[in-house]
């Protein structure tokens, strides 16, 4: 029996990006450091090419470099930040990549449970609450 892995898809507000998610869904991130807090931007994780896969035309991400670690990777016609890529691989060769749930629609993404990350004082994750994306969902 063929079981068909669920795919959540999201683009940027022009449509020139696009994101796949293939695959549930374990858990939405929202930090509180300074870039994410001023992104506004909710991030489900895996590694680049794998369960994610980002699409556009060449030249169509601009990319903006928080440091030595990682990219913030962004439309150049809309401006919406669509994921963020670590710079360098992992131990294995892979790339760890976070993908925007705000790009999905809501009803994509409603139920997926929220973890929170104290990306501004502690790098640790907070203690889980129950929260979905709905719950957070403007």
């Amino acid at each position: 029996m063929e079981t068909t892995e669920p795919i959540t898809r999201g683009r940027c507000l022009c449509g020139a990006v696009e994101w796949q998610f293939r695959g549930t869904i374990p858990d939405a991130t929202i930090c509180n450091c300074t870039a994410c807090r001023r992104y506004g931007v909710l991030w489900a994780y895996d590694f680049d090419g794998e369960r994610i896969r980002v699409t556009a035309a060449e030249g169509q991400i601009v990319r903006y470099a928080r440091g030595s670690a990682l990219t913030f990777n962004f439309c150049r016609s809309c401006g919406n930040i669509v994921s963020w890529r670590g710079s360098t691989a992992e131990d294995d060769g892979r790339f760890r990549i976070a993908v925007n749930l705000r790009l999905a629609e809501p009803e994509a993404v409603a139920a997926i449970p929220l973890r929170r990350f104290d990306g501004l004082h502690t790098f640790e994750d907070l203690p889980v609450d129950g929260r979905t994306v709905a719950d957070i969902w403007f």
